[in-house]
């Protein structure tokens, strides 16, 4: 409630931000008063905050975005590889401001397993880190575009925006595994990187290195509210406040009833696929998705 931000649990590259790699909260006396508040700089709070693998990110209330802990494939932004917040003199004043382009502030965040991405305050979205699988959304997965942001000159204004489509723009994102989902302007959902068991919602099971032009077919007149990304599944709160998800299903992430991939086949989106059964009667406020399982007030 002040702004400030505390963090727990692994921290072998440094992602609680307290600048070592020792674990919080597995003993007793580290939490409550004991456990430290993140060094977010001078006079600075935080206005939100995403936690990747080994990672984590917050904006900052200047709308400055700064990140911490794993950086191997860049996902920190600051164009090199070196973790942060693993050693002391790390955070704070020390930890540089992630450069998002001339002017450029941000407006929401996502962290995915080794990528990030942004939605700044023009309403494009920005991405970096790992791109094997095309979750960056900048239409290549080889040579020197298989990681962004872990060299100098990738940043800032040579970071290219991701096309989301002839005068889209975009509203909330959420990071997976190896993919990435918004919400555009007109309430339509978009999503790009790894497809193998149909995250993407596209009725195929492949590899899209950036958004198609077409939105996904989530149901007759049906637009989105929220959409949350799993390990390799996707779920969306619908604007009736039904939850529908397709992708990886082996421990029953998709709330089916059973463990079959949906999304990955033609015939299983729109119309085709059923929403999670909540209740008699029963809407969806919010939601959430974990590694491999799914949460909804």
């Amino acid at each position: 409630d002040n702004e400030s931000v505390k963090c727990w649990g692994a921290n072998a590259s440094g992602q609680l931000g307290l600048g070592d790699t020792n674990n919080r909260g597995d003993n007793s006396s580290e939490m409550g008063d004991n456990l430290t508040a993140v060094d977010l700089g001078t006079e600075r709070t935080a206005k939100a905050i995403a936690a990747g693998y080994q990672h984590t990110c917050v904006i900052l209330d200047n709308e400055s975005v700064k990140c911490w802990g794993a950086n191997t494939s860049g996902q920190l932004g600051l164009g090199n590889t070196v973790n942060r917040g693993d050693e002391s003199s790390e955070m704070g004043d020390s930890l540089t401001a992630v450069d998002l382009g001339a002017g450029r502030t941000a407006k929401a965040i996502a962290a995915g397993y080794e990528h990030t991405c942004v939605i700044l305050d023009n309403e494009s979205v920005k991405c970096w880190g790992l791109n094997d699988k095309g979750q960056l959304g900048i239409g290549s997965n080889s040579g020197n575009n298989v990681k962004m942001g872990d060299g100098l000159g990738e940043m800032g204004d040579s970071l290219p925006a991701v096309d989301l489509g002839s005068g889209r723009t975009a509203k909330a994102i959420s990071a997976g595994y190896q993919h990435t989902c918004v919400i555009l302007d007109n309430e339509s959902v978009n999503c790009w990187g790894n497809g193998l068991y149909g995250q993407l919602g596209r009725g195929e099971n492949k590899t899209e290195k950036r958004p198609k032009s077409d939105p996904i077919n989530l149901g007759s007149g049906r637009n989105a509210k929220d959409i949350v990304t799993g390990n390799s599944h996707t779920c969306v709160m619908l604007d009736n406040s039904s939850i529908k998800c397709w992708g990886y299903n082996a421990s029953g992430q998709l709330g089916m009833g059973n463990t079959n991939n949906l999304g990955d086949n033609s015939g299983e989106m729109g119309d085709s696929l059923t929403a999670v059964d909540l209740g008699a009667g029963k809407t969806a406020r919010a939601i959430s998705a974990g590694d491999s399982h799914t949460c909804a007030v």
